[in-house]
This record gives structure tokens, sequence and C-alpha cells, in this order.
């Protein structure tokens, strides 16, 4: 099974840079986007094959995930549950036979940390929800997490330390998840992989000097493991300020 996940800064302009060639390109099972930045009815995208899942911020031109999918879902939901409201249209998640899929675009805490109190909340709920789904089936958790979670997963992490995406308390985040049965599929088979970044700063000339950070992610339950035959990344994919993740499971 071929999985990607893209942050595609708005799949409007994505389109219009090669989205589709790309897409068709991959012939994944299943197809994650995040920042889809539109609203219900502003994009019609012909997708033969696939079940196309769709999940709107409240605000327009803002958020958003979509999920594109060989094989029709069990079930399909959108945000949390009834006690989590959750307007921004920053996840899905699909049941399947065999798995859950989450889809998720993770709220950044801002520049100035204004967001990372809310920030930190929504992780202890997702946390939360993703423990639930595992007590019955396993989970593959993707999209834009905004966390490096180690030195190694972005360009400068001395001068980064202590900003956002790179705050102890967000990195420790994601250490719990992974300490409470998850695995972050892209490290699991590239340990020591360096310079592997799937997020540039539109400054100039920065995406051609490689100076990102590992935002992306493919997170799967720890049952999973021994299923994941590839884990990568692909840079080279350009249309967005983030590029596209791959995660093949057997």
């Amino acid at each position: 099974m071929k999985l990607v996940s893209w942050n595609v800064n708005g799949i409007r302009a994505c389109v219009k840079k090669g989205f589709l060639d790309y897409f068709q390109s991959m012939n994944a099972d299943i197809f994650c986007l995040q920042e889809t930045k539109l609203q219900e009815g502003q994009i019609s995208l012909d997708l033969e094959g696939y079940h196309q899942y769709w999940n709107y911020a409240e605000r327009k031109g803002y958020s958003g995930t979509a999920v594109f999918t060989k094989q029709e879902p069990l079930t399909v939901s959108y945000g949390f549950n009834e006690n989590h409201i959750e307007s921004e249209g920053r996840i899905i998640t699909c049941e399947f036979d065999s798995f859950y899929l989450v889809n998720v675009y993770t709220p950044n805490s801002k520049r100035d940390l204004s967001r990372i109190e809310e920030r930190l909340e929504w992780e202890d709920i997702l946390r939360e929800y993703l423990l639930v789904l595992n007590q019955h089936k396993p989970v593959v958790l993707c999209g834009d997490l905004n966390v490096a979670h180690n030195e190694i997963d972005l360009k400068n992490d001395k001068s980064n330390r202590g900003n956002s995406g790179f705050t102890a308390e967000e990195r420790g985040k994601m250490t719990l998840l992974l300490q409470e049965g998850f695995v972050d599929s892209f490290r699991s088979l590239h340990p020591f992989r360096d310079e592997a970044f799937s997020w540039w700063s539109y400054m100039s000339n920065v995406r051609e000097r490689n100076i990102g950070w590992r935002i992306d992610y493919f997170i799967v339950s720890k049952r999973l493991a021994p299923s994941i035959k590839g884990a990568e990344i692909h840079p080279e994919i350009l249309g967005s300020d983030h590029c596209p993740v791959y995660l093949e499971l057997e």
C-alpha cells in the first residue's frame, strides 16, 4: 500500500504548478492534503478511481484537509468528537478494514508563540484521540505536524531552539506520542539521515541551499512498524513550500 501526504499551501495554486502530474505519477492508494485553503465548490478535481473527502475551515481561504483514496472507507469523520469542536478543517479520519488513517494539519504556534497554549492543548487532545483509536485498530497518522522533533530534523537547530516548531514543549509532545506506542516511519528506516527536510521558507535561495525543516510525517502504531517497506521525502517536487512525503506498507 502506497500513501502520500503533502501540505500543498493552497490546492488551487498547486494544481497550476503540476500537482496532477505528481499525483498521477505516484498512483498512491491514499493521498492526503493539508492546507487546502478553499471552500466547498471552489475546485473540482477529476481523480478517476478515487473517493474524495474534504474538510473545510469555516474561515475562507484558510487551513483545510483532504483525503483521496482508492478504497472506500468504512467510515469517515471530521474533527475529534462532540466534546472538542474543530472549526479549522484540520483533521479527517478514515476507517479501513485493518487500520485508521488520520490526516492532520497541526496548528502553528505562531512566530511570537502567541498560539502555543492552544497548540499544546491540540497535541493532548490528538494524542488521546489516537490512543482510543489504537485500542481498536492500528493507526496511520500523517500530515504537517508543525514540529521538527530532533536536532537532525532541521538545518539550523542551535539558532532555532525555542522558536515556533522547535520549542521544548512542542518537541516534548512528539516524544510523548512516540513513547505511547507510535513510530516515526521515516526515522525508523533512516535514523541518521540528515539534510532530509520537507519544508523551506520562501526567503531567497533557502530551498536551493536546503535550509529546511522536516515537519511532515507518517507516524504509525508500533505494531505496524514491521510492515514499513519504504518511507521517503520528495524534495524535488515543487508547487508548495512543503514537499510530499511517502510511506509504503506491506
